[in-house]
């Protein structure tokens, strides 16, 4: 599968998600369901996934995470939070940067509407 089709089926489920548990709750609670949710759809997950920082040929783990790592292709950057802010795209930007990633999801939770909760982010497309 490609981006794209990845990113249809993780759609599905961030809605299906969001449409049982509704708005309000903690990120972890939202990570822990959408990763049920995705591997009930058959997609290979990977979750807190750490990206090392390479510099002068070094490689270091400075807890740097990605929430979600679906197909080994597409970044998933949970939030549930008032609203998003440009630092949040920043930093999915940074992960796809990092990790050599096309396509990352910014799914904010905390939204009365989820279609309003999720932006692509893209690297290099």
């Amino acid at each position: 599968m490609n981006e794209n089709e990845i990113s249809y089926i993780v759609r599905k489920c961030i809605f299906n998600v969001y449409n049982k548990l509704g708005p309000g709750l903690l990120e972890i609670v939202y990570q822990k369901i959408l990763i049920y949710e995705l591997e009930e759809n058959g997609l290979d997950v990977k979750s807190e996934l750490a990206i090392p920082i390479s510099y002068d040929d070094k490689e270091f783990d400075l807890n740097f995470r990605i929430d979600i790592l679906v197909e080994d292709k597409v970044i998933l950057e949970l939030k549930s939070v008032k609203s998003l802010e440009d630092i949040h795209f920043k930093q999915l930007n940074t992960y796809l940067k990092l990790s050599d990633k096309k396509l990352g999801l910014l799914i904010n939770f905390n939204t009365t509407n989820i279609l309003d909760g999720v932006k692509r982010v893209v690297n290099n497309i």
